[in-house]
């Protein structure tokens, strides 16, 4: 006759082998940190805390009163316990979209504000994301970066419910920041707009149209970052130049090796005023 005590030894000494080759559980993360990384892993992710975020002042951030504002009073009607909206900031590339939104969270930090960066790749992990934090009394900045999609990425309609349309409530302590270069964060092939009709009048979009509108329609605020202008980038050069302590940030020299930098680099933004003020510095402005 089976020994069923046995059984259960065995079964237990199994269970054991079993976890020492398992991954260890996610850490419960350091709420004394005010920024947070989302890493998943295969016993479910974690939020990891950043000892050192990067450090912005809204000062720096010349040439964008327009987008400061605009984001800047969202926020804190956020913190403020206030309605606030989800922001998609988008445009040209290096024109301070992700710059505006560590600014902003670097001022206000001291209220409250929490910063939490998700890679694109894990978007399917929002609603863990969002239960992690609902509880907590302070308020979280969920910041996505460079967003955009491709067909059939698994994120899309994760972010679509995390927006709106999940049958959970909202976070009240939550809002969503994503940085685009696109509007509408999908491409947007030619053939999508031979599914548009004329009716009575009107032109209606196509299925494949309104989807790809339909995601970016699910923030409540688009911020648009333009390219700058001649005189807006050789100011930012001069700010920058300024802030490395460059000896020489005016004259003709300067000037012309900035707009020499920005047509070789194909942009003039604030990226790139940033990285020709870093090399003009570090070489003496010999």
């Amino acid at each position: 006759m089976t020994d069923p005590q046995g059984l259960i030894d065995q079964a237990a000494a199994l269970l054991r082998r079993i976890e020492a080759v398992l991954p260890a559980p996610p850490q419960a993360p350091d709420w004394g940190c005010d920024a947070f990384r989302w890493r998943p892993g295969p016993r479910g992710g974690v939020l990891q805390g950043v000892a050192e975020p990067h450090r912005l002042a809204l000062d720096d951030l010349l040439c964008l009163d327009r987008q400061r504002a605009v984001v800047e009073a969202n926020t804190r009607q956020f913190l403020a316990g206030h309605p606030a909206n989800n922001v998609l900031l988008w445009g040209s590339r290096g024109t301070g979209k992700s710059s505006l939104v560590k600014a902003v969270f670097t001022e206000l930090r001291g209220q409250g504000l929490r910063l939490i960066e998700v890679a694109k790749d894990d978007l399917t992990d929002l609603p863990d994301i969002i239960d992690a934090v609902r509880h907590r009394p302070e308020r979280y900045l969920l910041f996505c970066d460079d967003l955009s999609f491709g067909a059939g990425d698994s994120g899309y309609t994760s972010l679509k419910a995390a927006l709106d349309g999940s049958i959970s409530s909202a976070s009240d302590n939550l809002l969503i920041y994503a940085t685009s270069n696109r509007r509408h964060l999908l491409p947007e092939p030619q053939a999508d707009n031979r599914g548009a009709e004329w009716v009575d009048g009107e032109i209606h979009p196509g299925e494949g149209v309104e989807e790809r509108i339909s995601l970016s329609d699910r923030f409540g605020l688009w911020v648009a970052f333009h390219p700058f202008g001649q005189a807006q980038y050789l100011d930012l050069v001069r700010h920058w130049l300024h802030r490395l302590g460059a000896t020489e940030a005016r004259g003709e020299a300067v000037e012309r090796a900035a707009l020499q930098w920005a047509l070789v680099r194909g942009s003039r933004s604030g990226r790139t005023a940033w990285q020709f003020a870093r090399d003009w510095a570090g070489k003496g402005g010999a």
